[in-house]
This record gives structure tokens, sequence and C-alpha cells, in this order.
């Protein structure tokens, strides 16, 4: 399948990519739409819980014990899935994991192969590695179908496809469907039924002719070498237990210890990510079964900076991550930029830690950029199922990009700015002094501002330069005529 398809290489920084999503309005009213659906839904369905809390914390304690001991937990997970007729790779990067998916595919000579939705597979970009070699990778997810017809870039963790709305999809399966397989109706309505009809037809004859698949996993049960696949829709299903041989790309952090670990989570994760009480299909192999299912299978372990992660004290938290999405939901920053601006398959709160973690910050300025793109209200930490504190790690990580270029010897405004207010405000008298002077300014610029904000709080909305670079986008409130200080003195 040849493809025009983009890649997340190259997206500029977020501020930028930000910048240009905040002025596409279709774009905003889909995301609030969807995002604020999911976010009644989960509020609906953890309220029915009596301990809600003890199972985050339950969740992050098994996580953390699975990490601690991770070198453990992944030779045990090696020994139980080859006891059980399962060929194990590991991959330090993910280019190697690249290399052995394609070998296994062209040793048994096929040329596609069928894809449970996979953040894994994306993350190492094995779709373009496949067609380097002149093998189709195709989507079998609803929402991953509708971005690879689409010839776009996905935009969420749960919902690949949350920025197209029903119009939108019709006319991407209207035009695409045809050139890479069963054409959809030409009479094709934007109702979700039809569309989803449409996909399954679309689908079916790709199920019934590969002959290998590719997934990920949700969950990896070092105790009994058990994957764990959880979605929606069945196509997941199909794959698993259609094709000749199964190769599954797990990222290292998927382990969880033990079969009872694996209650906590299939309890949070539905009720975080989808907000059901549990997910219409849950899959679970461990291995090779004679005459029934895939009579081959590979499990590729999947380092590509995991590790590297796991080595920073503070960050290595982010590794519990389930993909659930619920930070994505609640954020305020993702809800009006999309996941796109974040330029990578991992997006908003989770994405923004995530990616320089398992990149490395001080070399490339787009991931440098990512730990700044959050207000740190914490809304993230509040829903987070395995309660990652996402804003302490995001404050850690801009501690480490500042560092990482403490060398640059460009003129910066900003910490000229943090250090005149250090030496304001390390002094009483200079405080004082300054307070002083805010409030006559207040008073002058209160004579002359004709705005005020919804509360009622004269603003400027004009700075000459650089004051510009403020005002642009958002309003300077004037500043008070009397300090706190002057006011207490004067009322107590």
């Amino acid at each position: 399948m040849s493809t025009d398809a983009p890649t997340f290489l190259g997206m500029p920084p977020f501020p930028e990519a930000a910048h240009e999503a905040l002025g596409n309005e279709q774009l905003r009213r889909n995301l609030h739409r969807a995002t604020s659906t999911i976010r009644d839904k989960r509020a609906h369905v953890i309220d029915e819980l009596d301990d809600w809390e003890g199972l985050r914390t339950r969740a992050a304690l098994i996580k953390d014990t699975a990490l601690h001991d991770l070198d453990r937990y992944l030779v045990e997970l090696e020994e139980q899935l080859v006891a059980r007729g399962v060929t194990v790779h590991w991959a330090r990067t993910a280019e190697e994991a690249c290399d052995i998916v394609g070998d296994i595919a062209q040793s048994h000579d096929v040329s596609e192969v069928v894809k449970v939705k996979s953040m894994a597979t994306q993350e190492i970009e094995l779709n373009e590695a496949l067609e380097a070699r002149g093998i189709s990778a195709w989507e079998t997810d609803l929402a991953e179908l509708i971005v690879q017809l689409g010839h776009d870039l996905p935009s969420h963790i749960l919902v690949p496809a949350i920025h197209r709305n029903r119009t939108e999809i019709r006319d991407i399966f209207r035009s695409e469907m045809g050139q890479v397989g069963r054409a959809a109706p030409e009479d094709l309505t934007d109702d979700p039924a039809e569309l989803a009809e449409a996909s399954r037809l679309h689908l079916r004859e790709k199920f019934l002719r590969a002959r290998m698949a590719v997934s990920g996993a949700n969950f990896a049960v070092a105790e009994t070498g058990t994957l764990v696949v959880v979605e929606s829709e069945g196509n997941g299903r199909m794959c698993l237990t259609l094709p000749e041989v199964l190769v599954s790309v797990v990222g290292i952090e998927k382990i969880v210890p033990t079969w009872d670990d694996l209650d906590v989570f299939l309890q949070l994760l539905p009720r975080s990510s989808t907000g059901e009480r549990m997910n219409p299909y849950t899959s679970t192999w461990s291995g090779v079964t004679e005459g029934d299912g895939p009579q081959e299978c590979h499990v590729v372990l999947l380092d590509n900076g995991r590790t590297r992660a796991l080595a920073d004290e503070v960050g290595r938290q982010a590794l519990r991550c389930i993909r659930c999405s619920a930070c994505l939901n609640i954020c305020p920053v993702y809800e009006r930029t999309g996941g796109h601006a974040y330029g990578s398959v991992y997006p908003g709160p989770i994405g923004a830690i995530l990616n320089p973690l398992l990149k490395g910050v001080g070399h490339d300025e787009q991931v440098d950029s990512l730990p700044f793109a959050s207000s740190l209200c914490g809304a993230c930490y509040e829903v987070c199922p395995v309660k990652i504190d996402i804003p302490t790690v995001l404050v850690d990580l801009r501690a480490q990009v500042v560092d990482a270029h403490r060398e640059d010897r460009r003129p910066h405004a900003e910490p000229a700015v943090m250090r005149a207010s250090a030496w304001a405000l390390s002094s009483s008298r200079r405080m004082a002094l300054g307070q002083r002077a805010s409030g006559l300014a207040g008073a002058v610029l209160g004579r002359v501002s004709r705005r005020t904000n919804s509360s009622g709080r004269q603003v400027l909305g004009w700075l000459p330069s650089p004051g510009s670079a403020w005002t642009r986008t958002r309003d300077l409130p004037v500043p008070p005529t009397e300090s706190f200080r002057r006011w207490w003195k004067r009322t107590r």
C-alpha cells in the first residue's frame, strides 16, 4: 500500500503548532464535544465504586513494584512465553523492533498484515518501515482506519480521529476506500451505523485474507506469560485469532506481576478511558494452541527509551501509564489545541512528559517545548487512574530543559526578568518601593484604560513592544492603586 500519510518527524515546537491549531474553530468544536462527553461518562461510572481512590493507590503500587524489579519480571515473562511456544525478541530501539517484524513478515512471504490498534507500533513507525519493504499494514480499529485513509496523524490516545466529525469521516470513506479495497456506497451518509457498516465491509476481506497480524498489548502478566488486549469493536479479536502468524510489540513497562494484579487494571482502564464499566472485548492469550488461532507467535519486548525514563527518579512514574487518555480529556490545553500540536503519537499531558523522558531533553527543540505545554492546573493528576503526578514531573523536566541549555549564550528576556524579580523580592524595602511604583502606575493607567474584563476589573488591551508579546493574545490587568501592605496598615 502506497501512502502519502504525514509523519510527526520535523514537527514545529508546541507554541508554533498550538498557535496554528487555535485558529481552527471546527477542530475546537470537535474536541470540546468529544472530550466533554467522555468526561461526563467517566464521572458517572467511577461514582458507582465505593473505593475508587483505593483502586488508584493499589494500581500505582502494583506498577511501581513491577518497575522496581522490572528485570526479574521481564525474565519471568520471557520464560513463561517460551514455555508456551512463543518466540521472544528484545528490541533496544525502534529500528531494531521494525527490523524484527519486517524480517518475520518476509520470512513468510507476507505482502500485507492486519493490525490491532497499538501505540507502540505507531511510536516506532512500523507501518512506514513495513511499507519500505513492500508490505502493506492495514489498520483495523475504526478510528485508526479513519486516520490511515485520511492520510492523517492520530490526535488522541484512545480516539485517534477525535479531531474529525461525522461529515468529514463520510467524505474520507467515499473518496479513499475504493483506492485500497472495497469502495464505500455512493449514497453513504454520515449516520454512525452506516459508517461503521462501511468500515466492516471494507475490512472483512482483509481479515479473511491476511496471513499475519501485528498487535500491541495493554498488559503483560509475568506470572502466566499472558498478553492482554482490551478493545471496543471486535477487530482485535479478529486479528488475534484468524491469521497464521501473530507478532506482538510490547513496551517493557506493560508488565504486571500477577494475574490477580490484572483485576485492578481491568476495573480502572475502561472507566477512565471510555466511561464504561468493562470493555466489550478483553482478549488474553498465552502462546500457541494447536489447531486454534495463530500457530506461530512472536513477542517483541520494546525498550526505545524506556530504560532512560526508568533512570529518572522523578519521571519514572510516567511508565505507570495505562494509556487511558483521562488526562487528555480533562486538560484545558489539549481541548483547545488538539493532539497534533504535541508532535507525537503520545499527546496531551502524558505526552508532555513521556516524550521527553523517552527521547531525552536538550537535543530537539520540539521535544524540549513539551514540558511547557501546560498550565499546571493539576487536573490531570486528579483523574489519573495510576496516580501519575504529571505536574511535578513537568516542573522537573522544565528544570532539565533549562539546565540542558545553560551553555546557550543567546540573550533571553525571561531569565533577566526572573533575576530582576528575585532581586526586588529578596528585600522588604525594595519590595515596598516596587509596590508604591506599581500603585502610581495603576493610578495613571486607570485613567486611560476604557476596558474591563468579565470581573469588572480594568485591563490593558495593548502595550508597546516588548509588552505587546503579552497583550497580543491576553489582557493585562491594571495594577491596583493600593497594595495589600498599605491596605493592611490603613485598616488594621
